[in-house]
């Protein structure tokens, strides 16, 4: 690696100093992507950190599980089938970061030859019993021994070039055991990295100060969870750019990374005219409250391209959408009015689950899907509260009338 080692160190870690990083935060990222014994499809995380790898290859490995298989049986898959999903799906993130980039090979990052350290049974770090699998039936584990350091595991490191998308996956599929091994996480993050380029991900980043890996906390940046997600390193999570008062503005996000899904396909669908009313007319009523002064109705039709002549038809639009002349617009009779019969295509209700990789936020330390019922409310329907957690209230950004009807005692927990 020489010195391309020291730029994706830098890039990764920000220059650690002389001490390097700490020898319990880089351990946190030294395990492979191994999937859980208890939920076939769901990939285990042993402790907080790389969560900003394993999400997104997660939520990758979920979609080509989901849609691009025969079988309906989703959550029971054979060992092979879980080394061809897993193999396609970190190809696909390879491919994607190279489509996004300048460059015109693929890069994979793994050990020199014959520097592979050992490998060793996984022992629960939460101080959970031990298992009672004999050691041929124990997994190798994801976690490094303690001797296998952040100077050492930099020292042992090679880099592979691949030219083309087929030798790509004949690559990956090649180097299963190594994704699953100790350092796998990294060992694949590093191969993205360097596939992307270094220079297109700094000139990508919003702040080039900033480490793609906190060096305090260990968390992954959201430019890196983006990185992985669409290929692009940006550091917000919207198309191009927004201000507010003046001020470029970022979104910050929970310190654990989880993923919501579903298999309805309507979901992802374009947005439909009505669908993009509400939106444009819930931008006037940042507090929600379902209506916004007649005094904006003029500047909601211009920005939905419904006014043609503004004296006239605006006037007539305040009277007919305020009879009662209480100086408000309400968004029900705003949508009757000009989307009257538009569908947006979204059940009422369909199956939803969410995955937590971290065994201690699963219900008895078993990292399983939780699943439940969502109910997508029109503006029209009664209030109906199921609970107020962080998992409805994202959600809510996206459906705002959206409740989950959980199938267990508990919600899913984000952290």
């Amino acid at each position: 690696m020489g010195e391309l080692n020291k730029e994706v160190v830098d890039l990764v870690w920000k220059r650690p100093g002389s001490n390097g990083v700490s020898a319990s935060l880089f351990r946190r990222w030294t395990q492979g992507l191994v999937f859980s014994e208890t939920e076939h499809t769901a990939l285990e995380q042993f402790e907080g950190g790389p969560c900003a790898v394993i999400a997104p290859v997660q939520a990758f490995l979920l979609k080509n599980i989901l849609f691009n298989r025969e079988s309906s049986n989703w959550r029971h898959i054979t060992e092979e089938e879980q080394k061809a999903a897993l193999c396609s799906t970190l190809a696909e993130i390879l491919e994607q970061a190279c489509s996004t980039s300048s460059t015109t090979f693929y890069s994979l990052v793994t050990w020199a030859k014959g520097r592979c350290p050992h490998t060793t049974t996984h022992t629960p770090l939460t101080g959970g019993p031990e298992t009672s699998q004999t050691p041929q039936d124990q997994q190798p584990t994801a976690l490094a021994d303690e001797d296998l350091g952040f100077e050492r595991f930099h020292s042992i490191l090679q880099k592979r070039i691949v030219k083309s998308l087929s030798e790509l996956r004949e690559e990956v599929v090649s180097l299963y055991e190594t994704w699953k091994g100790r350092c796998g996480v990294l060992l694949f993050l590093y191969s993205v990295i360097l596939t992307k380029g270094i220079v297109n991900i700094r000139n990508e980043i919003e702040d080039t100060t900033e480490p793609l890996v906190d060096p305090v906390y260990g968390h992954g940046s959201q430019s890196l969870v983006n990185l992985l997600v669409t290929g692009h390193a940006v550091s917000n999570v919207w198309d191009g750019d927004r201000e507010c008062s003046g001020m470029s503005k970022q979104l910050s996000h929970e310190t654990h990374l989880s993923v919501f899904f579903a298999k309805e396909m309507c979901l992802v669908a374009p947005e439909s005219p009505s669908e993009q009313a509400r939106r444009v007319f819930q931008t006037f009523d940042p507090e929600d409250n379902g209506f916004i002064p007649d005094s904006l109705l003029e500047e909601v039709m211009k920005a939905l391209d419904l006014v043609s002549e503004p004296e006239y038809y605006v006037s007539l639009m305040k009277s007919k959408l305020d009879p009662e002349g209480l100086g408000i617009v309400l968004l029900a009779p705003f949508l009757l009015e000009f989307f009257p019969d538009q569908d947006t295509g979204i059940p009422d209700s369909f199956p939803v689950y969410h995955y937590n990789g971290l065994k201690q936020s699963n219900h008895n330390e078993r990292v399983e899907y939780v699943q439940g019922t969502a109910l997508v409310l029109g503006f029209e329907d009664p209030m109906v509260r199921t609970d107020d957690t962080p998992v409805k209230r994202c959600l809510q950004t996206k459906w705002p009338y959206i409740e989950l009807l959980w199938n267990t005692e508990r919600s899913p927990s984000l952290n």
